[in-house]
């Protein structure tokens, strides 16, 4: 029986991570699988320090290899068995955040990994560029490396993320992030809703 995979992707400061956590305490009932990108096991916290918080100098292929690789591992880990269990897994980013910032931003060539499961729904926070960073340094948050690149690096991030949400318009559900994070929560439910129902029907009565 298959589950539910939802991701939240989007810029610097688009409130991903609130949302995952807002959508974790709905669905709390349901027992979903919440993890992050890159991290959720030990690899992925290893390459995670050493892809964000690290000081080396990295080869822009390498760093999406890097990425990948954790993912992978993750994927193996938690992803796919609990998605082969039934079970509803919310990703805070994926494999779109390769396509977005490797791809895009960089340059790198890349590609979707036939081994990648793809997401039942891919949740798109917009938000201007210049705000996602303002609301970081007004949080007090240390910059990562990915979030000291230079504004024209984050506008090509955003510009690569709504090439991929018009792509493929029936997987992603675009919102906008400059609203509360309530209203945006009001949203997401919205879109899940029918999901849900559907995952429901075919669920397995206990017994």
């Amino acid at each position: 029986m298959a589950g539910l995979f939802i991701t939240f992707e989007g810029p610097e400061g688009a409130g991903k991570t609130t949302q995952v956590e807002l959508l974790g305490q709905a669905l709390a009932n349901r027992q979903p699988v919440l993890v992050r990108e890159p991290g959720g096991n030990e690899l992925g916290e290893r390459i995670r320090e050493i892809v964000l918080t690290g000081t080396l100098e990295l080869d822009a292929e390498a760093e999406m290899y890097l990425f990948m690789a954790a993912r992978k591992q993750l994927i193996a880990e938690v992803i796919a068995p609990a998605l082969a269990g039934g079970q509803i897994v919310v990703a805070d980013r994926y494999h779109d955040s390769t396509l977005a910032y490797q791809g895009g931003a960089r340059g790198v060539p890349t590609t979707w990994p036939p081994t990648f499961p793809r997401p039942d729904v891919t949740f798109l926070l917009s938000v201007p560029v210049e705000k996602g960073l303002e609301r970081l340094a007004e949080a007090g948050k240390q910059p990562d490396r990915l979030e000291r690149e230079s504004i024209e690096f984050h506008l090509r991030v955003a510009a690569a993320y709504e090439r991929l949400a018009a792509a493929e318009p029936n997987r992603f559900a675009r919102l906008d992030a400059a609203g509360s994070r309530d209203h945006i929560h009001i949203a997401v439910m919205a879109r899940l809703q029918p999901l849900l129902d559907r995952l429901d029907k075919t669920a397995v009565p206990p017994g």
